[in-house]
């Protein structure tokens, strides 16, 4: 019996019979192929439900960090208000406690690290995959990779022991005599040479950060398809051509996503800003002046914090950071989705 054009096969039909026993074996073939479909469709699923798994598990705990900050830093808001967060005051004896100071510092010396850290390591990039010869660019790109993983610890107690006398002896005098007289912007830079400070936190900071950026950076300069490169070559374009109009715009993206790494690292730095900030609660103009940040004021404070009040108001400090940080870096990204769609148009 011939089945009709377009009707179901059976699979007796499709397996045939030349009576010899091969009906058996195609039987056995089709049924292994169906075996191995329905384990790929197994596999399939599970692997849909182990990523889609991981993604949500971290958005819960992230969700679960979150509240727990609020929820223990609910007395500070409760006690405070809106003034804690606008408030200078940081007066653990009365009981008077304001967040402004830690904010404000770390947002400037964070601010100083990226302006230090983005350009030099930038630079780094370009030079290690268009500029170096090809023996020195291995051991140079593994030596900033080492870089990264020295903890911030070390990075904080040479920054204490001799960057910090290095600025006070030569550096800050330097910017008071020269940068302290400028119209407008004098004073960010007047005040007594000590070498702590935020100018002294945020350059330690941007060296914190330089290896992340720069090892992103070189992995996606490296990842530019050849062929574009070739194509602006033979167009006759000169080696600054091809990097300002074929690799930068093509690693624009991943570019500003290795600029947010290192904004988070800065944002959330704890030690080596601890040792040279100074610590100190007071809101100044100068950035050679001692401030704070959210994260040293919680790891200098919270085991002497001996009142409910004071505990809250430290982790109320940590859900800022949190708060702080989600919306710098959701800033960076509108801001990013606003520049592809300018480039969309004008392209």
């Amino acid at each position: 019996m011939t089945s009709e054009p377009g009707s179901p096969v059976s699979l007796d039909e499709r397996a045939g019979d030349n009576g010899r026993g091969e009906t058996v074996s195609s039987r056995s073939q089709i049924a292994e192929v169906s075996s191995a479909r329905s384990h790929s469709g197994l596999a399939e699923r599970l692997f849909h439900w182990v990523t889609g798994g991981a993604a949500w598990l971290v958005l819960l705990i992230l969700l679960a960090v979150a509240y727990s900050m609020a929820s223990g830093g609910a007395l500070a808001f409760k006690t405070f208000g809106f003034g804690f967060i606008t408030s200078t005051s940081w007066d653990v004896p009365n009981g008077q406690f304001g967040a402004l100071v830690a904010i404000y510092g770390t947002l400037v010396t964070s601010a100083i690290a990226l302006i230090i850290a983005v350009p030099i390591s930038i630079g780094i990039a370009l030079f290690l995959t268009e500029i170096a010869p090809v023996w020195a660019r291995q051991p140079i790109a593994v030596a900033i990779e080492l870089l990264a993983a020295v903890p911030s610890i070390i990075y904080g107690m040479w920054g204490l022991f001799m960057f910090a006398p290095f600025m006070a002896s030569h550096v800050e005098p330097w910017i008071n005599d020269h940068l302290g007289v400028l119209p407008v912007v004098g004073p960010l830079f007047t005040g007594p040479p000590i070498g702590i400070g935020m100018l002294t936190a945020g350059i330690v900071l941007g060296i914190m950060v330089i290896p992340f950026i720069a090892s992103v950076a070189r992995d996606v300069f490296n990842a530019v398809p050849p062929t574009l490169i070739e194509s602006a070559v033979a167009l006759g374009a000169t080696r600054w051509e091809r990097l300002w109009n074929v690799t930068l715009p093509y690693t624009r993206s991943a570019i500003v996503g290795a600029i947010f790494l290192g904004l988070g690292r800065a944002l959330g730095e704890t030690m080596a800003v601890t040792f040279v900030l100074g610590n100190a609660h007071d809101l100044s103009a100068s950035l050679l002046m001692p401030s704070n940040s959210i994260a040293a004021a919680i790891a200098n404070e919270f085991t002497e914090a001996d009142t409910e009040l004071y505990r809250s108001s430290l982790v109320a400090l940590a859900f800022l950071l949190f708060i702080v940080t989600f919306i710098v870096l959701s800033l960076a990204k509108l801001m990013l989705a606003r520049v592809e769609r300018t480039m969309g148009r004008t392209n």
